[in-house]
C-alpha cells in the first residue's frame, strides 16, 4: 500500500518573531519542510491578528488544509489549549482560533518543549558537538537556551520506546553565586532589580550578558553591542561562559541527562564562543561528586534559528501517530 503523506503546520510565536512552516510526513517517518515564512510578532495585536497576518503574506499553506496544527509559545500552558507568553501581549487560545480558522485538530506546547523535541529532529542531528561525552541510550535528554530569557526543557523516554516532553520554569530560582566578587555583583543585580534574589533568568540571559559587562567595566551596552566587545574586554566573556556553564551544569545534574544537553537560544547561537570556552568547560564538570557523570554528558549547540518549528512538527507527527506525549 502506499503510504499516506500527512501535512503539518508548525507554529513558533516568539515575542520579535513569529513563525510559521508547512512540513510533511509519511507515516511518522521523515518529515519534509515544505514552506518558511516570518512575521513581526509586534504588527499583530491578538493571535487572530496574527493568523490574519499570516492569510494575506505570501505564506503558500492555509491551517485549514492541515492535519495538526502545532504551536510553541513562551511560559506554561493552561489546559493544553491557553498559552499566555510574558513577552506578548495577548493570550494564545487554540479553541477559538480552532473554530475560527478552520484547525482540523491543535496542539498548544511550551517553547522549550518545543526545543526539546527538536533534539530528536535533524536539526538535533546536526548540531555541533562542544562536548563529547559518552551518551547512553534512551536517556534522559535536556536542552537550555539563553535568549531574551533563559529556557529549559527535557525528554524522558516513555514506555512506547519515544519520549515525553516535560517543561520546567527552573530559569526563575535562584542563581548560585560563588566568591566574594561574584556576591558583590549579585549585591549589584538586587539593588537594580529591586528584589531579593537572583534567578537563573537574570544572569544567563541577554540582560545578563549587559548587567556583567556594566559591573566589569562600567559600560552599559545592549546585548549584541557587548558581544562585539568580547576580543576587548575578554573578562566579560569568561564569566558568561562560566555562569552559563554553571546553570548548564546544574540543569544536567538535575535532569541526569545522560542522553545529552543540547544549548539552544540565540545567544550562544550567535556567539558560540562563549560555550567554546575554557571556563564553560571547567565550570560544567566541576562537581567533587559527580564530575565522572558529567564528563559523561555530551553537550551540544543546536545553531538553527527554526529549531523551534522543527520541535514542534516533531510533537505534531507524533501526536499524530500517538507515540509522542
Amino acid at each position: 500500500m502506499p503510504k499516506t503523506e500527512r501535512h503539518i503546520l508548525s507554529v513558533d510565536i516568539g515575542g520579535t518573531s513569529s513563525r510559521f512552516a508547512h512540513f510533511t510526513v509519511e507515516e511518522n517517518e521523515r518529515l519534509d519542510l515544505v514552506s518558511l515564512v516570518w512575521l513581526e510578532t509586534a504588527m499583530a495585536g491578538s493571535f487572530s491578528d496574527l493568523l490574519e497576518n499570516l492569510r494575506e503574506s505570501e505564506f503558500p499553506f492555509a491551517p485549514r488544509k492541515a492535519d495538526i496544527v502545532g504551536i510553541a509559545v513562551a511560559g506554561p500552558i493552561t489546559g493544553g489549549v491557553i498559552g499566555n507568553p510574558p513577552n506578548i501581549p495577548w493570550e494564545v487560545d487554540i479553541t477559538h482560533a480552532g473554530r475560527d480558522y478552520g484547525f482540523r485538530r491543535a496542539i498548544l506546547i511550551n517553547d522549550y518543549v518545543a526545543q526539546a523535541f527538536s533534539c530528536l529532529s535533524p536539526i538535533g542531528q546536526s548540531a555541533e558537538i562542544v562536548l563529547p561525552g559518552a551518551p547512553e541510550p534512551l536517556s534522559t535528554i535536556a536542552v537550555i537556551g539563553a535568549g531574551t530569557g533563559l529556557g529549559k526543557a527535557m525528554l524522558v523516554p516513555n514506555e512506547k520506546g519515544g519520549y515525553s516532553a516535560a517543561p520546567s520554569e527552573g530559569a526563575h530560582a535562584c542563581f548560585p553565586f560563588v566568591g566574594e566578587k561574584e556576591f558583590a555583583f549579585q549585591r549589584v543585580l538586587i539593588n537594580a532589580l529591586r528584589t531579593h534574589y537572583v534567578t537563573y533568568d537574570h544572569v544567563v540571559s541577554g540582560r545578563g550578558l549587559t548587567a556583567i559587562h556594566e559591573f566589569l567595566t562600567g559600560s552599559h551596552l545592549e546585548p549584541a553591542h557587548v558581544a562585539e566587545q568580547f576580543l576587548h574586554h575578554p573578562e566579560t566573556l569568561e564569566w558568561f561562559a562560566r555562569f552559563y556553564g554553571r546553570a548548564c551544569r546544574d540543569f544536567a545534574l538535575e535532569t541526569l541527562s545522560r542522553g545529552g544537553l543540547y544549548i539552544a537560544g540565540g545567544v550562544a547561537a550567535r556567539n558560540p564562543e562563549i560555550i567554546r570556552h575554557e571556563s564553560f568547560k571547567n565550570e560544567f564538570l566541576d562537581s567533587a561528586a559527580m564530575n565522572r557523570v558529567l564528563a559523561g554528558v555530551p553537550v551540544f549547540l543546536i545553531n538553527n534559528q527554526n529549531s523551534g518549528l522543527w520541535g514542534t512538527a516533531v510533537k505534531a507527527a507524533g501526536t499524530l501517530a500517538g507515540d509522542l506525549s
